[in-house]
């Protein structure tokens, strides 16, 4: 196997992802930004010289299997990294995900060899682009969408690169928090780079690289093993988003499952083509989506890390809209797509497994952007959030209510944050009772969230879904209630809102979120069905 026997090897891997857990917690108790020091929206790994991803904490799914392929492309650019260097990319072409998620990456150097590299990327609440949050409704080119930064080196040999931040900063309409939050990326990147150094010490340098290629390794075998274990066959399904922001036309997900011994094949010939709003994702959002489902479809406690994709293939066809072309738009290719490919797979996975897979979730990260001029301090903020749902029931019991599933893993906004940090009021919190389906195990109910704007007009941007088509049932459990979306202006006039859009709202008038509940599992008895 390697110089390492499994108890060895174990206590490297949990070092690892303890290492990946206390970048976290580094870059969440030292941003600025509520979206990153309240919600903690985003994630911190590890990876190979080689680049392949080796540890990661329990943060953003849809961050987490898109850096699998972020980091080679990203060298591929800049070339190798020296001691000291650190680079900053957030181009979705290069770095697979969208605009507002910066990653910074760095090198680990052993008695002056490179053995490791670590990382983190966090969601910034903007990024500069045509509305404030950089999450625009109807973006048709990512131009529209922000700062485009191109694999560069932020430090050089340990020296800040200040013409580079000074870009940076210029292009944002929150400058001294995107400061706050990148100063905290790079304390991550310091205590990773500090605690790698610390297991270099105990196991040695070769030991550690060795360590690395072996929690691959046996990572792989398990998958393998996992993978075998399963019917073999070929499956298909199909799902979609409810349309891409510009036209009223469904955007659809086709995918052929197939699986042979020890290796599973995922072919998405029939999706739709490349579309002009901005739900077009690139290629690493696949892999990320198909990177989570598959831990629910074999083995929760895989490792994280990049032996469980060894026996995976996927054939995306060239044109289609799960692999954008620059300069297609794709902010909600992170936040949408990549959950109704996760529905999309899951949906697939539940023909193969059918005790292990719940029915379809909320479906919709429910993203909202606010931004304007705050009244109090007479400078500009933007408020970013993505909102919770109701999980779909599952094969043990039912779904859990008001909660991020599948690709999302993030924290709400506490109200007192919230409504010290912009000029804003949140006028109601609650469970959206009843819209959960009915099953033999219920699907969770969503919420409802309203935010009254105080003392100013503000530009508001919707990034949503479910709103056209409701979450799926399984196993002849009913629907989860589709989502709505709608503002009350300050004479009580309620005026039904878009799912993916952009508008004005002024002093006093209400943004309402009621977001989707999750599909219900199982056909209720009969019994029950006459009682409702």
């Amino acid at each position: 196997m390697s110089g390492f026997d499994p108890i060895r090897l174990e206590v490297l891997r949990n070092a690892l992802e303890a290492t990946a857990q206390e970048m976290g917690a580094v870059l969440k108790h030292t941003a600025f930004s509520p979206n990153i020091k309240e919600r903690m929206d985003a994630s911190c790994a590890i990876f190979t010289a080689g680049a392949e991803l080796v540890a990661q904490a329990e943060h953003v799914p849809v961050h987490l299997g898109s850096m699998l392929r972020a980091v080679r492309p990203t060298l591929e650019v800049t070339g190798p990294l020296d001691a000291g260097d650190v680079v900053i990319v957030n181009d979705p072409y290069i770095g697979g995900a969208h605009l507002p998620d910066i990653t910074l990456i760095a090198p680990v150097f052993i008695a002056g060899r490179r053995v490791a590299y670590v990382a983190s990327r966090a969601h910034h609440s903007d990024v500069g682009g045509m509305e404030p949050g950089s999450m625009p409704g109807r973006s048709t080119e990512i131009f529209q969408e922000g700062l485009i930064i191109p694999p560069v080196r932020l430090y050089r040999a340990g020296v800040l690169q200040a013409d580079i931040l000074s870009m940076v900063l210029t292009n944002v309409r929150t400058p001294e928090e995107r400061r706050g939050d990148l100063n905290a990326q790079l304390a991550a990147l310091r205590i990773g780079e500090r605690r790698m150094g610390e297991l270099a010490e105990r196991f040695g340098a070769d030991g550690l690289e060795e360590g690395l290629h072996a929690i691959l390794d046996y990572t792989e075998r398990r998958m393998r093993a996992r993978l075998a274990e399963l019917p073999k066959g070929v499956w298909v399904t199909e799902d979609c988003l409810d349309s891409d922001g510009s036209s009223d036309d469904p955007v659809w997900i086709r995918l052929k499952i197939t699986l042979t011994e020890d290796c599973i094949s995922f072919d998405f010939t029939g999706t739709s083509a490349m579309v002009r709003g901005n739900v077009n994702a690139v290629a690493p959002m696949c892999w990320s989506s198909i990177f989570y489902s598959l831990k629910l479809l074999t083995d929760a406690s895989l490792p994280p890390n990049a032996g469980v994709l060894r026996p995976v293939t996927v054939h995306i066809p060239k044109g289609c809209f799960l692999d954008a072309q620059r300069p297609a738009a794709v902010c909600a290719g992170n936040t949408e797509t990549t959950q109704r490919l996760a529905d999309t797979i899951l949906k697939g996975f539940a023909q193969i497994a059918p005790d292990r897979i719940a029915a379809a979730s909320n479906g919709t990260m429910n993203l909202i952007g606010i931004g304007g001029t705050d009244p109090r301090t007479g400078k500009a903020y933007t408020y970013i959030e993505t909102s919770g749902g109701g999980q779909g029931g599952r094969p043990m019991g039912p779904g859990m209510s008001g909660v991020h599933a599948n690709m999302s893993n993030t924290l709400n906004t506490p109200i007192e944050s919230l409504e010290i940090s912009y000029p804003l009021r949140c006028l109601r919190y609650e469970l959206r009772e009843g819209s959960g389906g009915a099953g033999l195990n219920p699907g969770g109910d969503g919420i409802i969230r309203a935010i009254q704007i105080i003392g100013h007009d503000a530009r508001v941007s919707l990034q949503t879904d479910r709103r056209r088509f409701a979450p799926y049932g399984l196993h002849g459990g009913e629907e989860g209630a589709k989502g709505r979306n709608w503002s009350v202006s300050r004479d009580g006039t309620a005026e039904e809102r878009p799912a993916k859009g952009s508008m004005t709202l002024q002093d006093g008038e209400t943004l309402v979120l009621e977001t989707p509940g999750g599909g219900g599992w199982g056909r209720l008895p009969a019994v029950n069905r006459a009682a409702e």
